[in-house]
């Protein structure tokens, strides 16, 4: 790839600047209510006002910040009503993809989730929780892929950024931190046997336990 191949490749600066300041929402680093620093972050990326701004209106349609007049933009807090929402959608949408990828799969794509299970369980072990939540979302987009639904996928996509960040502030006891990993093994068990109603059970199980999780830490 050439010098221009490559810079026809890169996304707009507005749409990196989103991702990262996106990132910094959903670790925290941006609170929930917390007046967005546009002075501090122009001068933290090097970047001017415009592409900022730009960014802000994208993550604005996304619900992650809310724009308002004159005041700039605010992080916008997840709520328990929010959860509520997104959630058994969520799970509907898992299901679904769950049912095509029991159909669709291969076995190379089952190896792969295998190893990935394998290396969340190691996580589990060692108490590594970033890297736990890091495999957890691959094998739940690895799942997505095998349906072969671009439209279910974008859906799935959209939806689950909003709550992400309320997946990470839900600090996970031991026993649901065990329920949920083993819960993961039953998903590779039932995908592994191409058991895609199984799976499709599984899965909304999985989302609605894992929404129960969520709503008690928003509400403590």
């Amino acid at each position: 790839m050439n010098v221009h191949d490559a810079s026809l490749a890169r996304p707009p600066l507005s749409v990196e600047l989103a991702d990262r300041i996106r990132a910094m929402i959903i670790a925290g680093e941006l609170g929930g209510d917390e007046k967005v620093p546009e002075k501090a972050l122009t001068e933290r990326f090097g970047v001017s006002r415009t592409p900022l701004r730009e960014a802000l209106k994208m993550l604005s349609a996304e619900g992650f910040v809310q724009l308002v007049p004159n005041r700039g933009a605010r992080v916008c807090r997840v709520t328990v009503t929010e959860v509520e929402e997104a959630f058994p959608v969520l799970g509907a949408l898992e299901a679904l993809a769950g049912e095509a990828a029991a159909a669709r799969i291969t076995d190379d794509a089952v190896a792969g989730i295998a190893e990935m299970n394998a290396a969340m369980r190691e996580a589990f072990e060692a108490t590594d929780m970033p890297r736990y939540f890091e495999l957890n979302q691959s094998i739940h987009r690895a799942i997505l892929a095998a349906a072969g639904n671009p439209t279910l996928t974008q859906h799935h996509q959209m939806l689950s950024q909003r709550v992400r960040r309320a997946r990470y502030v839900a600090n996970m006891t031991p026993d649901r931190w065990r329920q949920a990993m083993d819960e993961h093994d039953e998903i590779l068990a039932a995908l592994t046997e191409r058991d895609g109603p199984r799976l499709a059970a599984l899965l909304k199980r999985h989302l609605a336990n894992k929404m129960r999780t969520v709503v008690r830490a928003l509400t403590e």
